[in-house]
């Protein structure tokens, strides 16, 4: 933790939230938006009860479990470009310090440094830790927050699960014909919430975020249920 004072203290920052706000977000949306399309799109291809059921578990479990191996992959990759340039810049000091020391140096003067100045804070940030200055300075990358695979999958993998669970539980609670109306309206509401949520914790406007969300969810539902109900009539 930081032991400096800062100069807004009733202000956070909000973008160091961007990795896990961005999984979370994306997770709960995305389960409750597949999986409540897939048993309305079931439901009106005439589907019975424990069908729409089956297909609403059949989609928490296969979402989860791909959400979790697309994060896990792209990150794994992300992590593998990070240690490469890691391993780059480690044997690039090395082997040629000088013109390691004189490429920080023009990159401090590029913003705004002069170059006497310049050069100090280089040999300064060489002689404390000079992998890690290369890195953020010239690549943008922090060595204390590397991309974290497992950390990226697990995080989406919950969070779809949760969002999906929303359209089943409503499909439990309330059955019959107007199940279907329940997961609709219910999907919608969490949609908005979750939309707001996630806008309030990264600093947006909140109305638009859940107007944004329930909207697009809105949509994605109608356009599966029209098509669940054509099949429906064809087969």
């Amino acid at each position: 933790m930081s032991n400096y004072s800062t100069a807004h203290p009733e202000v956070s920052h909000k973008s160091h939230r961007g990795n896990w706000l961005r999984a979370a977000v994306l997770g709960v949306d995305d389960g409750l938006v597949s999986v409540a399309s897939l048993m309305i799109g079931v439901s009106t291809a005439h589907a019975s009860s424990s069908t729409i059921m089956t297909v609403g578990v059949a989609g928490l479990v296969a979402g989860a479990l791909s959400m979790a191996a697309g994060e896990y992959v792209s990150v794994s990759s992300q992590r593998d470009s990070e240690r490469a340039d890691i391993r780059i810049e480690t044997q690039s000091l090395s082997d040629n310090p000088k013109e390691e020391l004189a490429e920080l140096t023009a990159i401090y003067e590029q913003r705004g440094l002069e170059p006497k100045l310049a050069l100090t804070v280089a040999k300064q940030l060489h002689a404390h830790d000079a992998v890690s200055a290369h890195l953020r300075d010239e690549i943008g990358i922090d060595v204390d927050a590397l991309a974290k695979p497992i950390q990226a999958a697990a995080t989406s993998a919950i969070a779809f699960s949760l969002g999906a669970a929303i359209p089943i539980l409503a499909a439990l609670i309330i059955t019959g014909t107007a199940s279907v109306w329940a997961i609709v309206i219910v999907s919608l509401l969490a949609l908005g919430i979750s939309g707001a949520i996630g806008a309030f914790l990264g600093g947006g406007n909140r109305l638009w975020a859940a107007a944004r969300v329930f909207i697009g969810g809105g949509v994605a539902m109608a356009i599966t249920a029209l098509i669940g109900h054509l099949i429906g009539r064809s087969v």
